[in-house]
Order: structure tokens, then sequence, then C-alpha cells
């Protein structure tokens, strides 16, 4: 089986990488999380002019490629730069559902909506998750009901990704109840302008150096911000997340390169007994259990990638629960290996592995943080048995 990626996607990481290296540099970066904004919004423009943005999405999406390689290609450079943009939240999740639900064909409100993130001219985030839903996607408590000729949504969204930053909320809530055993049901998904009347947002920083917001809303809306279909939501959702977690793989891949190459380059350097902390057997044994994680999550990541084919058709059942499989097995590899990478790290580095100065330092809060979202370790590793004996998701 050939592991290499096309021309294509070399040429992209290369040129990620280049512009990763060149533009986002530490002092940049902080001086990014450090704003109001809370990131780099030129940033996004150019990595939409790189051509990185449109990799997310086919061709008659709007985009140029839109497989699940091209998706690991990106978030891979990314990671290895511990690039702390909206591209997951605005591009992978809240873009992704657009793309499931036709929206380049669609409303030219949804269409423009499409375009614009894609070019990296907005950032839209999805608002889905909610309090007490312990990562559970058909835990959907906010309401739509109809009102005169448009909606009114009431509810309550919580640790929205780049909440309070973003230009568009893309957010769930039910509009019918749900029918046991398939609590899926009834769930719609509408278009919200962030600064509508009756979106309240609290912005917050999270450890590793992102933001996000909880979002109270009671907003009256038009009738045309429903996405899709009312009361069928779901699908959209559930494309979003999956192509959010093998891009959330991919990113660890590359932030665990990154914590590696760091952690070799300060043994080869740091010195005790007038020797270079590399040569002791003890940790050189621990340096090589740090790059068997790695290559074990590399493996993990191509396995799921390979899982969503060219994505040129909707798949079916069985190819659907083998994709997420595939995605459940990745996302608990990268929690068990992101999360000793980045205790390997922190100890050979010594004390100075905990200073705010050091870079690998973020990026192994980003490693912890990367496990906790859309799902952590334990629940992928429930969900993953329950897809192999058949008992329903959303059950």
């Amino acid at each position: 089986m050939d592991f290499q990626h096309s021309d294509d996607r070399r040429m992209l990481a290369d040129a990620l990488d280049r512009w990763v290296g060149h533009t986002c540099t530490f002092d940049a970066r902080l001086a990014a999380q450090a704003s109001e904004a809370g990131h780099q919004r030129a940033w996004l423009a150019q990595l939409g002019e790189l051509g990185a943005l449109g990799a997310l999405f086919t061709e008659a999406q709007g985009g140029l490629a839109g497989a699940g390689f091209d998706i690991a290609v990106v978030f891979e450079a990314l990671g290895k730069g511990n690039v702390n943009e909206p591209v997951l939240t605005s591009a992978v999740l809240a873009g992704g559902a657009l793309a499931a639900a036709g929206a380049f064909e669609a409303s030219h409100a949804h269409q423009a909506l499409l375009s614009a993130i894609q070019a990296g001219e907005t950032v839209a985030t999805l608002a889905h998750f909610e309090a007490g839903g312990h990562h559970d996607t058909a835990h959907v408590q906010a309401s739509a009901r109809r009102e005169g000729e448009g909606w009114r949504l009431q509810g309550h969204k919580a640790v929205v990704p780049f909440g309070a930053q973003a230009q568009w909320l893309l957010v769930s809530a039910r509009t019918a109840p749900a029918e046991a055993p398939k609590r899926e049901h009834g769930i719609s998904l509408f278009v919200v302008p962030a600064d509508a009347a009756g979106v309240q947002r609290s912005d917050y920083p999270t450890i590793d150096g992102q933001r996000a917001a909880d979002i109270h809303l009671d907003v009256a809306l038009p009738a045309h911000a429903l996405l899709g279909t009312e009361h069928k939501a779901w699908p959209l959702i559930d494309e979003a997340i999956a192509r959010g977690l093998l891009a959330l793989c991919a990113e660890s891949l590359g932030a665990m390169q990154t914590a590696r190459d760091a952690t070799i380059a300060y043994l080869q350097t740091r010195q005790q007994f007038g020797v270079p902390l590399a040569r002791f057997q003890a940790l050189q044994h621990r340096v090589v259990d740090m790059a068997i994680a790695i290559e074990q999550t590399r493996s993990a990541v191509i396995n799921a990638a390979a899982a969503f084919g060219n994505h040129q058709a909707e798949p079916d059942q069985a190819t659907r629960i083998a994709r997420d499989m595939a995605l459940s097995a990745a996302k608990v590899t990268v929690g068990q290996s992101g999360t000793r990478v980045a205790e390997e790290t922190i100890q050979l580095h010594g004390g100075i592995g905990m200073t705010w100065e050091l870079p690998v330092a973020h990026v192994a809060k980003r490693l912890v943080m990367i496990d906790h979202q859309l799902g952590d370790e334990d629940h992928h590793l429930a969900r993953y048995i329950r897809l192999s004996t058949g008992v329903p998701l959303a059950a």
C-alpha cells in the first residue's frame, strides 16, 4: 500500500510549512492570542489565498479537493506550527455543516457565507454542544419554534470555540421532540448573525491559548435562517463532527512531531556531568517511546483519512460505521499518545518545560486540550465499542 501523498498534497504541505515558519512565529502567535480578536484575522485570509481552506471542500462545494487526506495534510501542518487560528471551527465544523447542506447550490445568503469561509474572509462557528451533554452529540435542549413567518430560537450553548470572535453562528435547536430511540430526530440547524439582537456571548481564554464563549440566545430569525430541512439537521452535524475529528487527530500528529523535535534538540544541547543529556541511555529510551507513540498515531490518522475515501458520493450505512470506528480509534490513540508525548516533553525539559516563555510548553497544552475536544479518550473508546457491537450511538 502506498502511503505517499500525491504531488498536489505534498506541494500544499510544503507551502504551509513555509508559511508557518515565516509568519506564525512564537512571538507573533502570542501577540495574536493576547489581542482583542484572540487571533490574527489576516492569517486566516492568507490561508485562504494559499488554498489551505479550499482544500477542505470538494469542487462541488466550491473548494479544491475535500478528501480525508486533504484534511489530514492541512491540519498536520497547522499542528506542527501550533497555529491557533479558527480553521477547525470555521472551515471544518461550521463550513462543513454548510457544505453538507448543499449551501453552495442553495440560498444566495448561505452560498455567500460558505464562499467567505473558504476565502478566510469571515469566521463562523458551530454552536452545538451544551452544558451537561458530556460529548453527547444528540444532547440538544435549545429550542426553536415558528413565530410568524420566521423563527424564535432560545437556549444556551457552552464552550463554543471562538464564539465571541465569530461573525456567524450555526446553532442547533430542537424543532420537534426526540423520538426514542433516535434522539437525533427533531434537531434543526440555524444560521445566526453573531450581532443579532438577543445573542449574548461570554468570552474567555482556554488553556491552549485559544478562545471560547458561552452563548445565551433568545433571538428572532427570518425563515431563510433554517439550514437544510427542518427536523433533519443531524446528518449535517454528524458529517461536520466526523471531519472535525479527523482534523483534530492530524493536528495532534503534527504537534507531537514538533514536541519530539524540540525535546531532542534540548537533550542534545543541555549538559549534565560534562556530557549532553542525549548521551544518557535512560533518556534515549524515553525519546524512543515518544517516537513509537507518534508512529502509532500516524498509522491511526492514515487509517481514519482513508476511511473517508474520495468523498465523492454519499456513504452507505456500512461505510459510515467503518468510518466512525476508524475516527474513534484514531481519537483514542491521539488521547493516549498526545498526553504521553506532552508529559514526556515537559519532564525531559525539566523545570523550564513548565514556563510560558518556552514554545514547546504551549504545544504540550494544545496536545492535552485536543484530547477533550469533540469527545475525549474515554468517550471514543465507549463509542468504538458501541459501533462494533451494533448499538445505536444516540441510544
